[in-house]
């Protein structure tokens, strides 16, 4: 086996029959043995413990469930394990009887990419009948009629006060606010009388409880209006002196 120079180098397969030397050789996972190219599958070489790592699931006639069958038990210990335990006869419609869209001579089934549920009437259709004219939509459904919230207000709102009392709390509400905007219109009407400038000026007239006032200068006795223009007549005519 090998070469004078790689004397491991290959191994022969362990099938009785063959004993191939192969450069490459396969070690089976499950009985640790070396084959050849040929013989490296399970059949190939009669593996004892193959079937080791094989899933059989067996289909419950009962419940629909899947029963997984363990290689080192008995299949008939197992299923009545599982009948004993987990078995449920109500499953099965659930699994097997699929939900079909309730449109009569609909056979559409109502998968998780073909179910639409209504928003008036809350009702799982399919894509083709998912809009109400073509499920013919009961609509929304209605309130008690048992209950009335707006009697409900009205009866409430009625104990707490009568309707003539409330109008003319609002009435008088409505005369105060009428009343307190109208004297602010007449504060700014007289604050913007007083504050403008210009040729109007010499025009108005000070006011001092409802008579106009005067200003006499005391050399000539004269009377002014404004007391700019005093103070004018005071310097022109009297050089500027209002001693008498």
């Amino acid at each position: 086996m090998g070469t004078p120079e790689f004397p491991d180098l290959g191994k022969h397969c362990s099938v009785d029959y063959c004993k191939q030397i192969d450069f490459l050789p396969f070690t089976c996972d499950r009985c640790v043995q070396v084959f050849c190219l040929d013989h490296r599958s399970y059949m190939k070489h009669s593996c004892p413990k193959g079937n080791r790592g094989d899933v059989t699931v067996v289909i419950c006639p009962l419940c629909a469930k899947g029963v997984r069958l363990n290689p080192d038990e008995d299949p008939n210990i197992t299923w009545e394990k599982h009948v004993n335990t987990d078995c449920d006869p109500s499953n099965y419609e659930k699994t097997v009887k699929k939900k079909k869209c309730p449109v009569p001579r609909c056979r559409e089934l109502l998968t998780f990419s073909n179910t639409i549920k209504c928003r008036d009437c809350s009702i799982d259709h399919c894509l083709k009948h998912r809009f109400g004219p073509d499920h013919s939509c009961s609509g929304p459904k209605k309130l008690e009629s048992s209950f009335s919230f707006m009697g409900f207000l009205s009866t409430a709102t009625n104990t707490k006060e009568t309707p003539a009392s409330s109008s003319s709390r609002w009435s008088s509400l409505l005369a105060s606010a009428e009343a307190s905007i109208r004297e602010l219109g007449n504060d700014i009407s007289q604050k913007l009388q007083f504050s403008s400038g210009g040729d109007g000026s010499s025009e108005k007239t000070q006011e001092r409880n409802g008579k106009v006032t005067v200003d006499v200068c005391p050399k000539c006795s004269k009377g002014f209006r404004e007391p700019g223009e005093l103070l004018k007549h005071i310097d022109k005519d009297h050089r500027g002196t209002s001693i008498a």
